[in-house]
């Protein structure tokens, strides 16, 4: 499906690097003449990082960098906003290289435009967690009263209204994390970085969290960066995901795109296990819903349509696209027979409705109870291709090198 609109570009980064050690520049010209990462630490000493690292996030997108422990993904996080200092490249900000800047410019950058989020929580223990949400607030020199009240704000969003006066001892994993999401989101930064940051919770504490924060994103649109160890939470949240190995970025791309087309043999046994209903959607396999019929038409048309393209039903639609049902050959044929006009009396409107983000696996069980093709809709009811049984077994059983989409 092609984009509506082009993309904006709010991080570029370019050729990036970082070097542990006291001869960084010694290393990096290693690196360059394509020494290995191992090869430069037991000749110099010298830690590779991050290996000429480039890559692009759009704005209002959540960017997942995924990888084993070791691979550089927190480094990279820690780049972006220069808690780590990189040893070569550009890190280009909405505009600016952050690079470049000097320590009043980063802390700006870091209290209005940047907002971290850590594994631990990072609370502080002796403050209430309003106090602790409007922390960075108050080191920007905001008012104590407008403070509390964009802190208050932020705990709302996250689910923490009346927890306000609570002490970060009193909460629970989950809610001390999301008193980390309130921190960041009551600064308005525009990016949030967030370093796995839901990894210390249980996993049904987690799965909430992972919720929580698609249904703040739908509502905020910011952008996130996103570091995690765990596939699964990759998938789940990234609008694109970047494998990292070795301080390289190895394949970047979509959910689908890293599933059904690694870039090598690492990233295909990265994915090798993972459950295909959980990751495809209606999107990815349905097919184009054509042709469909208008409900001003006739049984006459409906006919000849069904003998044209071989079928035996037809969704019907108004001129908008919206989805009003569905005929069946038999019915028009009888229609036909009858003298009948319109389709008004034949149309088949009790049918089941699958959404664009419908998991496969919910579908899987309704396909297999449908006498129908499944109709694939929007959120305005807009008929935007059909799900059959055949485009459902295709795509569990589509090799990498194949498209997903018919």
């Amino acid at each position: 499906m092609e984009n509506e609109y082009e993309p904006e570009v709010q991080i570029d980064v370019n050729k990036l690097s970082k070097i542990f050690g006291s001869r960084p520049e010694k290393a990096l010209q290693m690196l360059r003449d394509g020494q290995s990462k191992n090869e430069i630490l037991e000749k110099t000493g010298q830690t590779v990082g991050l290996n000429d690292i480039s890559f692009q996030v759009f704005k209002g997108e959540i960017f997942v960098l995924m990888g084993l422990s070791g691979c550089g993904k927190s480094t990279l996080l820690r780049c972006l906003n220069r808690l780590i200092d990189p040893t070569a490249g550009s890190i280009v900000i909405n505009g600016n290289d952050i690079v470049t800047m000097n320590d009043d410019e980063i802390r700006e950058f870091r209290r209005k435009q940047a907002g971290m989020i850590f594994q631990n929580f990072a609370l502080l223990p002796h403050r209430t967690v309003l106090d602790n949400v409007a922390f960075g607030l108050e080191i920007q020199g905001i008012e104590l009263e407008e403070r509390h009240r964009k802190a208050a704000e932020a705990l709302n969003l996250v689910g923490l209204a009346g927890y306000e006066q609570s002490m970060p001892d009193q909460l629970s994993g989950g809610m001390k994390q999301r008193v980390g999401l309130a921190r960041a989101l009551a600064s308005d930064a525009e990016i949030l970085l967030m370093d796995e940051a839901f990894s210390a919770l249980d996993p049904l504490i987690r799965r909430d969290m992972q919720d929580e924060l698609i249904d703040l994103q739908e509502r905020l649109n910011k952008t996130i960066i996103f570091v995690t160890h765990d596939l699964d939470e990759a998938l789940k949240l990234g609008t694109r995901i970047a494998l990292m190995k070795d301080g390289k970025i190895i394949q970047i791309g979509t959910s689908e795109e890293i599933l059904m087309n690694p870039s090598n043999d690492y990233v295909e046994r990265f994915v090798a296990d993972v459950d295909m209903t959980r990751v495809l959607t209606a999107q990815d396999v349905m097919k184009k819903a054509d042709p469909v019929i208008s409900c001003k038409s006739g049984p006459r048309l409906a006919a000849r349509l069904m003998k044209e393209y071989g079928i035996s039903s037809l969704f019907v639609v108004t001129q908008h696209r919206l989805l009003k049902g569905i005929v069946q050959i038999d019915d028009v044929v009888e229609a036909v027979k009858n003298d009948h006009k319109t389709l008004e009396n034949i149309v088949i409107n009790d049918l089941p409705q699958i959404h664009l983000n419908t998991p496969l696996g919910e579908i899987i069980p309704i396909i297999a109870d449908s006498k129908f093709p499944l109709p694939v809709v929007d959120e305005d009811t807009r008929l935007k291709g059909i799900i059959v049984r055949g485009s459902v077994l295709s795509a569990l059983a589509r090799k990498e090198s194949e498209p997903i989409v018919a």
